[in-house]
């Protein structure tokens, strides 16, 4: 990678790291793992970076955390891997108006099944259409639909106060 490479290189990651970073929270609903998932996922993008010169390296890296978390949430249902309780920072609190149901919206995708907070981020989050969504996942667009349809309605549940369309993640 030539000088020119890497100081393009340098200044995408410096702009886009937080919107990045975003996703990928919204993705893995822990910020310890959003941060590896991002980590994971540039480490793949950057020896791509000369081929992205012309293209969307935005685009390509996004590509590539799905399909990371895909792979993670796979392997999850064969594993599963142990938390220490306690153990996360505390949450500095969004000085935003609806804090309140911020935070009980952030709850309760955490609450979801991993495959089914995927779909509603890249659903409603990236604003993808299900066909999207099935190609970035590698499913039919019937899974897509089912597993929207099913994270909805438990959303729903447990959040039965709030207008779902209104919330912003």
């Amino acid at each position: 990678m030539d000088e020119d490479d890497r100081a393009r290189l340098a200044e995408f990651v410096a702009n886009r790291t937080p919107a990045m970073m975003r996703v990928a929270y919204l993705l893995t609903g822990d910020r310890y793992a959003a941060e590896d998932l991002f980590q994971s996922a540039l480490a793949k993008t950057i020896p791509k970076w000369r081929t992205l010169r012309h293209a969307d390296p935005e685009g390509y890296l996004r590509a590539v955390m799905y399909g990371e978390q895909v792979s993670w949430w796979r392997r999850l249902r064969r594993r599963r891997e142990t938390t220490l309780t306690g153990a996360d920072e505390a949450v500095q609190p969004d000085p935003s108006a609806g804090i309140e149901v911020r935070l009980a919206m952030r709850a309760a995708l955490r609450r979801l099944p991993p495959a089914q907070r995927t779909v509603l981020v890249l659903r409603y989050y990236e604003d993808l259409t299900e066909t999207q969504v099935a190609d970035v996942l590698g499913c039919s667009i019937g899974t897509v639909r089912s597993r929207t349809h099913r994270a909805v309605s438990r959303l729903r549940q447990l959040l039965p106060d709030v207008e779902l369309l209104e919330v912003r993640l």
